[in-house]
């Protein structure tokens, strides 16, 4: 684990902690009946983003009804209590499951045992139960109003420049085989690598948008998705000029291409004019004569291939320019 992994487990292990001792104190204050329930509630309503939370708190309000009625209908017409709180469980899994509803059957599973422990279903104790479950949500939402978004924001900036450092790396390297010259590094491992931090920023992405309430948050998924489809071009890329046995002397003109490419591997770039000057390759290679013996042959198909995943590589980031709204553009690329 490292440094900011073990950060962010810190950070989330002290909210459940100071969370679930709050919401206690609280029903204790307020001389509530089974205080410490709060704090479980609490504990198990804190979760990863702030919007987890408060879709979870609002389920747990309108779940709670329906558990009551569902506890009073088992409990009160069962007479033996281990089968009442059996069938309690059975229906109330069985609904929650199917209704999607999941995450709700701990904390009411909790207040079912409260129910079976009293059979008190006057408005007093459905009072007392309601007011642990909402100091429990309550406590919880106050709790992760707090998350570090203005870091986390700048960790996805720097591994934005990151990735885009890492693909101009590659296909610096990838013009290099062209030029047949020794490649410096095992661009394999370097793709793999990419691959697999791209897994990690996208991760990254998802959790800052579903921790801010500002607008637009899902700008930073789509960037890291996009070159993630770029990285997977690259695979094809270098597996296509692995397979090329003899270099043509077209070779040199995607090498240097390529080395054209790299300096827009950029954030803020419209690659229009790259895919127009791809696209005058493509019409140049039409008026090339045509291949003399077989191994050229193939070499030129190969060559072929890398223009059309060259072109695949651009259209993934026209599609993601395309894509962005006049707000996008107005916040990310003023």
């Amino acid at each position: 684990m490292d440094r900011k992994e073990m950060k962010k487990l810190c950070i989330r292990t002290a909210k459940i902690a100071v969370g679930s001792s709050a919401a206690i104190y609280v029903a204790e204050a307020l001389n509530l009946e089974y205080a410490a329930a709060a704090g479980s509630i609490a504990l198990l309503t804190i979760v990863t983003t702030k919007w987890e939370t408060l879709k979870l708190s609002v389920l747990r309000v309108l779940t709670f009804l329906a558990a009551v009625a569902l506890a009073w209908v088992t409990f009160v017409h069962i007479s033996s209590e281990w089968t009442a709180y059996g069938v309690f469980i059975f229906i109330m899994v069985l609904l929650s499951e199917l209704v999607g509803l999941k995450a709700t059957i701990s904390v009411n599973a909790v207040i079912g045992t409260h129910f079976l422990t009293t059979m008190d279903f006057g408005m007093k104790f459905i009072r007392n139960e309601f007011l642990l479950v909402l100091i429990g949500i309550s406590v919880a939402i106050i709790l992760n109003l707090y998350h570090d978004n203005h870091n986390q924001k700048k960790d996805l900036i720097r591994n934005m420049r990151w990735t885009e450092q890492q693909l101009q790396m590659i296909l610096r390297e990838m013009a290099s085989y062209l030029f047949c010259q020794e490649m410096e590094r095992n661009v394999w491992d370097d793709i793999c690598n990419l691959e697999k931090q791209l897994h990690g920023f996208i991760s990254d992405a998802y959790e800052y948008q579903n921790n801010t309430f500002q607008s637009h948050p899902g700008y930073y998924i789509d960037y890291f998705e996009m070159r993630m489809k770029q990285c997977n071009v690259l695979h094809n890329l270098h597996y296509e000029m692995k397979k090329i046995r003899t270099m043509p002397v077209q070779a040199e003109i995607i090498a240097q291409y390529i080395l054209y490419l790299v300096d827009y591997v950029i954030e803020i770039n419209i690659p229009q004019p790259q895919i127009e000057r791809l696209n005058q390759i493509f019409r140049e290679m039409e008026q090339e004569p045509l291949p003399v013996s077989r191994a050229e042959f193939e070499s030129r198909a190969m060559l072929y291939h890398i223009l059309m995943d060259l072109e695949e590589f651009l259209v993934f980031k026209k599609r993601f320019v395309n894509e962005l709204d006049e707000g996008k553009l107005k916040r990310y690329w003023n």
